[in-house]
This record gives C-alpha cells, sequence and structure tokens, in this order.
C-alpha cells in the first residue's frame, strides 16, 4: 500500500492510499478520484513528508483536526457532503465506538478473541499499516463534521 497526499485545484489537501504507484495512476486516468470536499477532479500529488524509519517504537499519530466542510459552491461537492454525512449518521447508529482502541479491536475480533461486531475509532497510520499486512479488513471513511441542527 501507499499513500499519497493529493490537492485539487481549489486548493484542498486529502490523504489517498493505493496498492501501488500504478494503481493511482489509472484511477487518476479513468477519471475516478475526486476531491472529498468540493468533488473537483482536477488533482495532483501534493509535496508530503517521506516515511522514514526511525526505530521509534512510537507510532506517527494522524491529526485529529477536523476537516474542513464544503461550501456548496458545487452540485457535486454538496451532494458528496450530503453522502458522506449520512454515512457517518448510519455508523454512529449502526456500530459500536470503541474510540483509539480501533486497531487492538479489530485485530481480536479477526483472531476470534472477541465477539465479531461492527466497530468504528480511530487509529495511527502505522496501525492502520499493521492491520492491512495482517490481512484484517477495515476502511477509512471520511468524517465530516456533524451538521448544525
Amino acid at each position: 500500500m501507499i499513500s499519497f497526499d493529493l490537492r485539487c485545484a481549489n486548493d484542498h489537501v486529502f490523504e489517498a492510499w493505493f496498492a501501488n504507484t500504478k494503481a493511482y495512476q489509472e484511477q487518476v486516468d479513468a477519471g475516478e478520484l475526486v476531491c472529498p470536499l468540493c468533488g473537483n477532479a482536477e488533482l495532483e500529488k501534493s509535496l508530503m513528508a517521506p516515511n522514514v524509519a526511525t526505530g521509534s517504537k512510537q507510532p506517527t499519530q494522524v491529526s485529529s483536526a477536523p476537516m474542513p466542510a464544503a461550501t456548496g459552491a458545487s452540485d457535486k461537492g454538496a451532494e458528496l457532503m450530503r453522502l458522506a454525512r449520512a454515512v457517518r449518521a448510519e455508523v454512529e447508529k449502526n456500530f459500536e465506538h470503541v474510540g483509539s482502541d480501533f486497531a487492538e479491536e479489530a485485530k481480536k475480533i479477526y483472531y476470534g478473541e472477541s465477539e465479531h461486531r461492527d466497530i468504528y475509532g480511530e487509529m495511527t497510520r502505522d496501525e492502520a499499516v499493521e492491520l492491512h499486512e495482517e490481512g484484517v479488513e477495515f476502511g477509512v471513511l471520511p468524517w465530516p463534521s456533524k451538521e448544525d441542527a
């Protein structure tokens, strides 16, 4: 797996994971990639820091800062944000929130050490890589802020 920071023509930066560089290029060429914030398909790889092994056992934390919301400047962007909010509502309604214990709990479920159930939570990039390498299936979802009532 490879992670790229992508930047759309509206200067939004987001992270995307691909099986390899070829898979990234195939999705770009097919027009399958769009900015999750505004729906713009004009994307380029953004500058990103390399992942350098330091020998430290401390995982790098993924930023917990909220993602900016779409302005609704385009119909596509507004619809994408509506769908992302609907996904969030369904997950919160039907899955158990396990917080920062997500990776540990996902492994326990995978190995039969814990009861099978649908869970959601947070994990570091290193934990995501580890889960993937162990064959634990999971997904990373866009997590927009809740709409004000």
